[in-house]
């Protein structure tokens, strides 16, 4: 075949000798397959795109043996894992999209626009399914908030989110911000994108029918973001910042646009498949969707729009530029298409026909260029089994006794020190830069147990989570994977929502270290089997590896983003205590478990032992029994137990309803591990007097541990543990001392 290569760019034989393959994350073995696969040296178009697409952020080469252990159906579930974002029932010929997504390596070393532009490559992958999306979301860990880096980071991707978000008239409603120094120089930003469709309306990401045209979609392809997918496969050193080049920029204004033109695209149902240019850009959207129809693909380079002089091959392919998107249609609606676009003022070009041999040829300037096997570059990478070895420290936390800490006495410090610590404080520094109203849908705002957005034109809602302990994964990452996926659930039931399904985003260290890899087993194991008890089928999600810094890896943490479906709008319940004299009940049991908590870590200062255990069986009868006395107007608020334990939610409840409680506690363990142990399954809830005894009566007969703790009253949090005054301050102290940390950290 004639190759035309750019004069900058290596031949064939200077790849092979030079080992340049290895620049782009390619091993020898994986040059030799490659080799193999064409039948001689690949050119250096060829080699970068095998590079990406064999990369682990679009391959998955060593998590998707552990993504297998996923269940991934269920009765409600019409589109699981493979394509842009998964798609659950929820009646009505209607149905939830969702996904979530990491950009961390981007945020890392250009915050503002690596946070947009993450925000901005999960709102494509929602409605290049054909939906509307109604809700963003997002996960975020920092190290220390008193670095002045962590603080430049922290401002720059809220900064980021918010610009992008606000600016395409999506609501930001939800989401999680955690600060610990395993994540100095690695910030995790998790983006989440959740929308609703018909079910007719459904698209996927397929290349039909041999001759049809393939379109480009969005403004012209630049340098920007080229090798973002291999840069996202690698560690951050300190040689990182120069890769900035790697980092796209986004323009929230043109997704917008391209938006509406796509949804107005699908809706004439003239669309034969439609993909977003995500990871590896139109390497990827191409050839993954030749491979999904099985069929192959030529692309016309020369008519790819162009904001650059002199592109090669190589860079077209490779750029990550932002807010394209490649469709299909037969072409008797060619014309149908170009007007749509046009109107909105939006480029659209022909790049390309669908074929019948199989292989991703690309044309430019009259010669190939590229000239591939479609499966070897989307089903064919090598899938790797890593060692797995047991880390040191896991093995030294055995045997560690997290009860051995002196008694606090001062429980109103601790609570107060709690409070204020950056991971539990209010967020409203936060959220309050985003437009969480757009759309005017958004019924439960940012800062309860997860966000409502109702169904227009229905009494159904859907609640939204993000959620993950990252110390509670690293102590024990079978059970912290458990945790993270009950934990979603429950903050999806106290809103009034039966869970529905969840997205994830696996965030681990070097998948080449053993102790790494073993962390990464066994918190899938456990989130699967958390899947499997709770009913909540994974419908995708997002796997970043290699997030390490110069002390090593961060916490394993593989968030959860879930969402619930609310039967009736009625049912939406929210964290703050509402009335004078309702009775509050505690369910579930507190055992002493302090190890991976926020009393340990702010208190005591260190992360040891092992997590709170975990019985998914007692999870599962909890969630049902507080579900069905919510549907049963027996509850006024409900809270669930996480960071801080029971004080911390006290304290909560108290602040978002604007008023106080009296607290009267009996336990076997003393005051300081009764009201702050993480034990798990446990949730606070208040309700009216008349209907106190009911609910009791409905959560003992559904086999709950409950007692009845106090009522709310007064403008202070009282609690006494076994008779002895414990905490005793005013909620406007406390609201104080809760909304003051972050603002008063970032002056």
């Amino acid at each position: 075949m004639n190759q035309q290569v750019s004069a900058k760019e290596p031949n064939a034989e200077q790849i092979a000798e030079q080992h340049i393959y290895k620049q782009m994350g390619v091993s020898d073995s994986e040059y030799e397959l490659i080799c193999g696969f064409l039948g001689r040296k690949p050119n250096y178009t060829e080699i970068g795109v095998f590079s990406v697409m064999w990369s682990e952020h679009c391959a998955y080469k060593n998590s998707k043996p552990l993504l297998r252990r996923f269940p991934t159906s269920g009765p409600r579930v019409l589109m699981g894992p493979g394509e842009g974002a998964g798609i659950v029932d929820i009646g009505d010929n209607q149905a939830v999209v969702f996904k979530i997504e990491s950009h961390n390596h981007p945020s890392a070393v250009e915050p503002y626009q690596g946070a947009a532009t993450g925000v901005g490559g999960i709102i494509r992958d929602i409605f290049s399914m054909g939906a509307r999306p109604v809700a963003l979301l997002n996960s975020l860990r920092f190290g220390k908030l008193e670095s002045e880096r962590v603080k430049y980071l922290f401002e720059h991707v809220v900064s980021g989110i918010a610009g992008y978000g606000n600016c395409i008239g999506i609501p930001t409603v939800g989401g999680e911000v955690v600060f610990d120094e395993s994540y100095d120089g690695n910030p995790l930003v998790n983006a989440m994108c959740v929308g609703l469709i018909d079910h007719d309306k459904i698209q996927r990401g397929v290349a039909k029918g041999v001759g049809n045209p393939v379109f480009y979609v969005g403004p012209p392809t630049g340098r920007d973001g080229i090798h973002g997918a291999t840069f996202a496969s690698e560690e951050l050193t300190e040689e990182s910042e120069a890769k900035r080049t790697a980092v796209q920029v986004g323009d929230p204004f043109m997704e917008k646009l391209v938006m509406e033109a796509c949804l107005e695209l699908i809706d004439t149902g003239i669309v034969l498949g439609i993909q977003d240019m995500g990871a590896a850009g139109l390497t990827c959207s191409s050839a993954e969707m030749a491979s999904k129809a099985g069929n192959g693909l030529e692309l016309y380079l020369d008519q790819v729009p162009q904001r650059e002089e002199g592109m090669t091959p190589y860079e077209m392919m490779l750029s990550e530029s932002q807010e394209r998107m490649l469709f299909v249609v037969e072409p008797k609606d060619e014309a149908q298409a170009l007007e749509i676009f046009e109107r909105w003022g939006v480029i659209c070009a022909k790049v390309g026909k669908v074929t019948d041999d199989g292989r991703l040829k690309l044309f430019h300037h009259g010669e190939v260029v590229g000239d591939m096997p479609v499966t070897a570059l989307v089903d064919e990478c090598p899938v790797y089994e890593k060692p797995s070895a047991v880390p040191a420290y896991y093995e030294q936390n055995t045997g560690i006794d997290t009860l051995r800490y002196p008694e606090v006495s001062d429980l109103n410090l601790a609570l107060e020190q709690i409070l204020a610590s950056p991971s539990v404080a209010s967020k409203a520094w936060v959220y309050n830069q985003y437009d969480y109203m757009v759309r005017t849908s958004t019924a439960v705002r940012p800062g309860s147990d997860a966000a409502v957005v109702t169904v227009q034109g229905t009494r159904k809602a859907l609640a939204m989570t993000t959620d993950c302990n990252g110390r509670f994964v690293y102590l024990d990452p079978e059970v912290g994977g458990k945790i993270a996926v009950s934990e979603a659930a429950r903050n999806i039931v106290c809103s009034g929502a039966e869970p529905l399904a969840i997205t994830d985003n696996l965030n681990f260290g070097s998948p080449e270290k053993p102790d790494i890899f073993w962390q990464m087993e066994r918190a899938v194991d456990g989130m699967a089997e958390a899947c499997r008890v709770l009913d909540a089928p994974v419908i995708g999600g997002n796997v970043s590896l290699y997030n390490e810094n110069l002390q090593g890896a961060i916490y394993p943490t593989p968030v959860v983003g879930m969402v619930g479906l609310v039967h009736d709008t009625d049912h939406i319940t929210t964290q703050g205590f509402k009335n004078e004299g309702d009775v509050i009940v505690l369910l579930g049991d507190t055992r002493g478990e302090l190890g991976g908590s926020e009393f340990q870590a702010v208190v005591h200062g260190v992360t040891e032992g092992r997590p709170p255990v975990l019985d998914l069986q007692v999870e599962k009868q909890l969630l049902d029994a507080v579900l069905s006395a919510i549907q049963g107007g027996l509850v006024r608020s409900a809270h669930d137990l996480s960071e801080g334990g029971l004080a911390a939610a006290l304290a909560e409840s108290c602040i978002s309803g604007g008023i106080g409680a009296k607290i009267e506690l009996d336990s076997a363990l003393r005051a300081d591990l009764a009201l702050f142990s993480e034990s798990q399954s446990r949730i606070v809830l208040s309700a009216a007097p008349a209907q106190a005894e009911q609910l009791l009566d409905h959560l003992a007969s559904r086999g709950v541990p409950v007692q009845r703790i106090g009522v709310v009253e007064g403008s202070a949090l009282k609690v006494s543990v076994n008779g002895a005054s414990a905490i005793d301050r005013p909620v406007k102290e406390l609201a104080r001392v809760w909304e003051d940390a972050i603002p008063c950290r970032m002056q």
